[in-house]
């Protein structure tokens, strides 16, 4: 998509088409979330409350008897169980369950000039282009016409009915929604003359009727992907933050009938033998060949070979979408006069159409380097959209089974280097200036690389950053990172409501002022446009860090310093050491090349002539001294291919013209390698000596504060670990929880039943599932983890009864059975309000207990490392009665001491740096305010 055409989008339009529909997984019953680190139990017949995703599937459900099962796996499918805010993707699809309404005001002709524009751009050669005659490139072809009284545009109206409800409200609410699906797969299963049965394999006629597909092939695709759903299980956060559990159901058994039931057909498409495409999608892809006439055609005729081949290799894989549907793809790229194509185009129901085979070299990216060594993929939707700007379930997953098959085929490393999008494509020269942007701002690059089989690392706990790094940006595709974009509307200047984007805006500056925004000297556009490349890092692309503060990060970008927001590193994931590129030393800067020809003698004999501007850099870029930045591949030989009709034509590959690819800024570009040095990146910072604390909010959430090893600020932003932690009334560790999430807790519930939490050694998932330790622990009034106390290397836990009577649970090591017979220490703890396990607080190996009485004195209990535990209490000072949360998380500030933290009255936490001498604490630190929103810190 150009910056020109796509600001001039209107708001509601919609891409005519079936929607296919999306399988969506849910958690089946009752399912308690709630406890971490569990996919849960099974539910009963009680209804659930209305309050919560999971509930509303499990009561439409009940109320329309369908297998939950299969309800939330056919969400799940369509939507990932996102309501997009009641807001419709760019199919007319709407909320959770992904039903349809488009009607006629709706429908924007697929071959207007937008798509022309969109999809003709050139060889992206200049000395081809040239000979283009652009008034027949661009006059416009027939359009298809759309038939909007389609039932299949019109699930949503007839779902509806079945419910006696609004399509407003279906729309918009979720419930609504979510019922409105189940009346739909239950009328289909009654249609079918199928029985409404409790086993979920006996659903399959009406999932396969509710893909909406035209022919068997589609419908039993999406069928599949419902039932490996249910077969699986799925687990989701969605992007509202709440979590949604499908359990795996591994018998599940479905049974396809001799006839599916299908949508009705508007036509027919032909395959061929010769489609390459992968085997979980060949019943769905088809082979429509593009254009190809002598002295005109859309592509030319070449023998490709493998990524790293020494030759003309496939390097790449470019996304693209079309601004439009696939009917109006397929209409330009079969008019020889387009001199436009792609080698596939992706439909959002989920089928392939192949027009161009992997081995030619397809007119997609608009740059003839990039062109001769990538394969382009074409994807229903639109870059911006009004407000209907997301892609289809279906459409991600055969994408992304297509990706990863090629890839695998032509050996292209699965990662947003050699996985592209169309705006990462550089300019060829200044005088072609690239000007596409699509797949856009709302295309899911991090869902999209998981579902290759390559994800970015979104979704992680953070991390302290340092410069000379080299960390992938993964800002989060959900509410937290929300943008309203602007775009033209027929001149009119209008904007989006704000919706999750792939980017993180750039900054010349740590702080997020639009007049900071940072700009490329190639053009000009205001700093919220969608189309607005320059100020804007995109998820999944690497980068090297240039410096880090608290929640801004900067890297080298495009020859400047640009700062992001990145709040705890949560935006970033640590790639680890590689080779990265800068100038050689003594070059003050270097030039950055749009694309990567020969030198001008290697056209010596070969009958090709030397190319125009053959050896022109981009002038308005450069690399400068100092700056690093990551290879995007290994040095490859320039070459330029020149086309033959109907054979392959002559390449000529340089000797002396060796180029490296790098990430420059958004886009791609290259340097020579005679211009720079390799330099390794520096490696992430350690989180072995770096200790958290975690905090349970009102809700039950459980948040953790990851230790950066600094006094002054001691805790990266906070990361939500899972909810539903309310269900303890105690929690308490048992060794120190590391920042690279090692550490055990144990937790007991309000029954009394205690359950131990191992350590899982994964910063973003802390705790592995937990394990049932024994009932009766609700005798105890007061329970906590003291480290190794007896000297065995084994943790152990102190537990007063309400008596008084102090008990040790020496550890085992074992997880089944993590505990000795209790030994009683002594009577008499009464007097005091909070027993605190510390660590080694005085420097002696050995780790102590700290115990507060109800006057405010507390008093260290010195270990011993033996059986008598401790020596004596020590009186350490009065006062501590203003505080109403000690916790003792370790050495906080990595001076190889252990440190102690204090919640007062007012919220305020504070640290008291250990000296690990009888002293045993500096003066307090303030850490921050807040804290007062916190019911348990540990």
């Amino acid at each position: 998509m150009t910056r020109s055409h796509r600001r001039d989008r209107k708001k509601k339009r919609i891409l005519y088409g079936a929607a296919a529909a999306v399988v969506a997984t849910a958690t089946i019953g009752t399912i308690a979330v709630a406890s971490p680190g569990l996919l849960g139990a099974a539910g009963d017949d009680k209804a659930a409350g209305t309050t919560s995703l999971q509930s509303q599937f499990a009561n439409a459900a009940r109320e329309f008897d369908v297998p939950q099962s299969v309800l939330m796996a056919v969400s799940y499918r369509q939507t990932r169980w996102e309501s997009h805010d009641g807001l419709p993707s760019t199919t007319g699809a709407y909320n959770v369950m992904g039903l349809t309404k488009v009607d006629p005001e709706d429908v924007e002709a697929d071959a207007s000039e937008h798509l022309l524009e969109h999809l003709v751009n050139g060889t992206g050669d200049p000395s081809v282009d040239k000979k283009i005659d652009k008034k027949k490139a661009l006059a416009p072809v027939a359009e298809a016409a759309v038939d909007t009284d389609d039932p299949k545009l019109h699930t949503l109206d007839k779902a509806a009915e079945l419910i006696d409800g609004s399509t407003d409200t279906v729309q918009k609410d979720t419930a609504a929604s979510i019922r409105a699906g189940a009346a739909l797969l239950a009328e289909y299963q009654k249609q079918a003359g199928a029985e409404l049965s409790e086993d979920p394999g006996d659903w399959y006629p009406a999932v396969a009727r509710y893909s909406q597909s035209e022919d068997r092939e589609g419908a039993d695709l999406f069928a599949k992907r419902v039932f490996d759903s249910i077969r699986t299980g799925e687990r989701e956060i969605t992007t509202d933050g709440e979590q949604v559990v499908l359990p795996a159901n591994p018998s599940v058994d479905p049974v396809e009938p001799a006839n599916v039931p299908l949508a009705a057909s508007g036509a027919a498409t032909n395959d061929t033998p010769a489609v390459e495409c992968p085997e979980n999608l060949i019943t769905v892809c088809g082979f429509i060949p593009a254009a190809y006439q002598q002295d005109l055609g859309n592509y030319n005729i070449a023998s490709r070979t493998a990524n790293g081949s020494g030759g003309f290799d496939i390097r790449q894989i470019v996304i693209h979408d079309i601004e439009g549907t696939h009917d109006g793809a397929v209409s330009v790229f079969q008019n020889p006069n387009k001199w436009a194509s792609a080698h596939y185009i992706v439909r959002a129901d989920g089928r392939v159409t192949q027009m161009v085979e992997t081995k030619n070299e397809a007119f997609h990216a608009g740059n003839k380097t990039v062109n001769m060594h990538s394969i382009g993929i074409e994807h229903e939707g639109y870059a911006i959209k009004g407000d209907a700007g997301w892609y289809t379930e279906p459409e991600y997953e055969s994408s992304a089974a297509l990706v990863k098959h090629l890839a695998a085929k032509y050996s292209i490393p699965l990662d947003r280097e050699h996985i592209i999008g169309h705006d990462e494509v550089p300019s060829v020269l200044d005088t072609k200036v690239q000007d596409h942007w699509d797949a856009g701002p709302f295309w899911d690059w991090n869902h999209f690389m998981s579902l290759v089989g390559a994800p970015t690392g979104a979704g992680g706990a953070g991390d302290v950053l340092q410069a000379g790094q080299l960390v992938r940006v993964v800002p989060p595709f959900t509410s937290a990172n929300q943008q309203a974009m602007k775009y033209s509307d027929g001149g009119v200047v209008k904007t989006t409501v704000p919706l999750p984007v792939n980017f993180g805006y750039l900054y010349s500056e740590p702080v997020a002022d639009q007049t900071k925004a940072l700009t490329d000297p190639y053009f000009t556009a205001n700093w919220q446009y969608g189309s607005n490349w320059a100020n804007k890092v995109t998820a999944g692309s690497t980068h090297v860090v240039a410096e880090s503060r608290p929640d801004w990060t900067a890297i080298w970008y495009g020859g400047k310093k640009a700062w992001f927001r990145n709040p705890g590193g949560q935006y970033t994931a640590p790639v680890g050491v590689k080779t990265a590129i800068t100038a050689k030393d003594g070059a003050t800067s270097i030039p950055v090349y749009g694309r990567a020809y020969p030198e001008d003698a290697a056209y010596t004999g070969t009958g090709v002539s030397v190319q125009p501007s053959n050896s022109a850099s981009l002038t308005k870029y450069s690399l400068p001294a100092g700056q690093v930045y990551t290879k995007a591949g290994e040095p490859v030989a320039g070459d330029y291919y020149s086309s033959a009709y109907n054979t392959d034509g002559t390449r000529v590959a340089g000797k002396t013209n060796i180029f490296i690819p790098i990430r420059y800024n958004h886009r791609l570009g290259f340097v020579k390698a005679s211009d720079v040095k390799e330099v390794a990146t520096r490696p992430a910072v350690t989180a072995t000596n770096r200790y958290n604390l975690l905090a349970r909010d009102a809700s039950g959430v459980l948040w953790q504060y990851q230790g950066t090893g600094s006094v002054s600020a001691p805790f990266l932003t906070r990361y939500r670990i899972s909810a539903g932690w309310n269900a303890y009334n105690t929690v308490t560790p048992m060794t120190a929880l590391r920042a690279d999430g090692t550490g055990d807790v144990m937790a007991r519930e309000t029954t009394g039943v205690m359950w131990y939490f191992p350590g899982s050694g994964k910063a973003s998932m802390p705790f592995k599932p937990r394990i049932k330790v024994s009932a009766g622990w609700q005798i105890y009034d007061r329970m906590v983890g003291v480290r190794d106390i007896t000297g065995d290397g084994k943790a152990d836990l102190l537990a007063r009864e309400k008596s008084g009577v102090l008990w040790l649970f020496k550890g085992t090591g074992v997880p089944a059975t993590p505990f000795a017979p209790r030994v009683k220490v002594s009577a008499g703890w009464t007097i005091y309000n909070e027993l605190i396990g510390t660590g080694d607080l005085t420097g002696d190996g050995k780790p102590d207990v700290m115990a507060r009485d109800t006057s405010g004195n507390m008093w260290i209990f010195k270990g011993t490392g033996t059986s008598t535990l401790f020596s004596p209490r020590v009186k350490i000072s009065a006062g501590w009665q203003i505080y109403g949360s000690l916790v003792g998380p370790s050495d906080l500030n990595r001076d190889g001491k252990v440190d102690f933290t204090a919640r007062d009255s007012t919220g305020v936490l504070w640290m008291f740096p250990g000296t690990g001498t009888g002293t045993l604490f500096s003066p307090r630190v303030r850490v921050g305010g807040g804290w007062q929103i916190y019911n348990l810190i540990f």
